[in-house]
């Protein structure tokens, strides 16, 4: 369904990133890839998108390398500069789907999980956020400086994005007052990826039913 792109950043840089096209005028949103990279999965995250009605776009945050092995998978996100993939490929993608209607929200999952809350925090033309099981360090990106409506999906049995650390972004939104709704299932890590073993398609199904209810809700 979609296409691959190039679009600006605010330095005067490119990005490549996959664009599924849901029409002229409709809501956009920037789909934020897992630690494996811009794959068919991810891909079929922003055709999904686009089936319901958003622009959506896929950045290739790592510059067309993708894997399925989890070693090389951490390597390649532990390479990632982070502000960089915040301020200038997401806010890009950001601006370049503005063109094409008038709010745009962010989501992602794992890494990208990560991202979407550093993009709520650093990236004020979003509209809303959508993260799934990501929290990025405090000191990139304090949750508590979320400018955007906010929404987190989360797994109780999650040795990465551990419920400890769920608890306390939990704690300091609550103290911030942060407009947000956070849901926990029990379910693992990666529990949307319909490509995972961890893969649990009722978590995953009704998750994206609280998901498109809180986007239509919010842009």
């Amino acid at each position: 369904m979609g296409t691959s792109i190039e679009f600006a950043r605010p330095d005067g840089g490119k990005t490549e990133g996959y664009l599924a096209m849901a029409g002229q005028g409709r809501p956009g949103i920037v789909v934020i890839q897992e630690w494996w990279g811009l794959n068919d999965q991810i891909c079929g995250v922003a055709d999904r998108f686009a089936r319901a009605g958003y622009n959506a776009l896929a950045p290739d945050l790592y510059k067309g390398r993708v894997t399925s092995e989890p070693d090389e998978a951490n390597h390649l996100m532990t390479g990632l500069d982070f502000p960089g993939a915040t301020h200038q490929d997401l806010r890009g993608a950001v601006t370049h789907l503005k063109t094409q209607g008038d709010k745009v929200a962010v989501m992602g999952f794992c890494m990208g999980g990560a991202l979407t809350i550093a993009s709520a925090v650093h990236i004020p033309e979003i509209a809303a956020a959508v993260c799934f099981y990501g929290i990025p360090s405090q000191d990139f990106a304090d949750p508590t400086k979320i400018r955007a409506p906010f929404q987190g999906h989360f797994a109780n049995t999650d040795d990465w994005c551990t419920p400890a650390k769920v608890d306390e972004l939990e704690a300091a939104l609550k103290g911030a007052g942060v407009k947000h709704e956070l849901y926990r299932y029990n379910a693992a890590h990666a529990f949307f990826n319909e490509r995972s073993a961890a893969y649990d398609v009722a978590s995953a199904n009704l998750a994206w039913e609280r998901m498109a209810k809180f986007l239509k809700a919010t842009h």
